[in-house]
């Protein structure tokens, strides 16, 4: 799976699953664009991957605002000429009591995690349409559109109009070669994977937990040419997770 000239934005590149995700592009040669809130963060993965020999474009986007990801297509298109691949990354996390939720912080959630997608890929697709080949989009759900904690409300509406969002984009985008779909992370440790305990592993199938990279090697597979069929799909990536009985004692 190569990616050489190909051009990819990743939303939300500054840390975790999305830095994973940029980090792997970048080595197979694609020219990453860096979309994050976070400024000094977001630099600092477009100086690593460039040390890497790798190109790479950190621009500054908050994904709540329509004209912030106006602006990172235009600027993409001023700096590439072209975009291939989208990855909709960028979310965040608001575990509340339903009672205390307030409607601020469902409107956050919703904007950052759900609205930021249907942003992105609407100016997205505009260019991706005038490639040859079309281009790809994927869009990062969770395992959490399909079942759930307490508190989680705006988090789950927002993973489950992803994956909703994604077949919608999928037919309506079809005529134009573009191929939209969804991954579905379950358990990715971003943090220290050695702190993790046994029974944490053992809650998989895989017998152990996921890491950004396993993240990553979804998006490089639904992104490549060679895929072309595959479309619509929500891909659960969980280490079997969500598939495993689990009895507390």
């Amino acid at each position: 799976m190569k990616f050489n000239n190909k051009v990819v934005i990743v939303t939300g590149a500054a840390n975790g699953i999305g830095k994973g995700i940029a980090m792997e592009y970048a080595r197979r040669g694609a020219k990453v664009v860096l979309a994050d809130l976070e400024k000094l963060t977001g630099i600092a993965v477009e100086k690593e991957i460039e040390a890497m020999g790798g190109k790479a474009l950190f621009i500054q986007t908050d994904v709540r605002k329509e004209l912030d990801i106006v602006n990172l297509i235009n600027e993409t298109i001023h700096q590439f000429q072209k975009i291939d691949v989208l990855i909709n990354n960028a979310g965040k996390t608001k575990f509340t009591s339903l009672y205390e939720l307030t409607l601020e912080d469902w409107d956050d959630v919703i904007q950052t995690n759900l609205r930021s997608v249907f942003l992105c890929a609407r100016e997205a697709a505009k260019h991706m349409r005038q490639n040859k080949n079309g281009g790809s989009i994927v869009n990062i759900a969770s395992t959490r559109a399909a079942m759930s904690e307490p508190n989680s409300e705006a988090y789950a509406a927002s993973k489950g109009g992803i994956v909703a969002l994604t077949h919608a984009l999928a037919a309506s985008l079809s005529e134009d070669e573009i191929k939209v779909n969804a991954i579905s992370p379950g358990w990715i440790e971003t943090g220290d994977y050695s702190e993790l305990r046994e029974q944490d592993h053992k809650q998989h199938l895989a017998n152990r937990v996921g890491k950004p990279a396993d993240i990553a090697k979804a998006c490089l597979y639904l992104t490549d040419s060679d895929n072309d069929f595959v479309t619509g799909i929500n891909l659960v990536v969980d280490g079997g997770m969500t598939r495993k009985m689990i009895y507390e004692e």
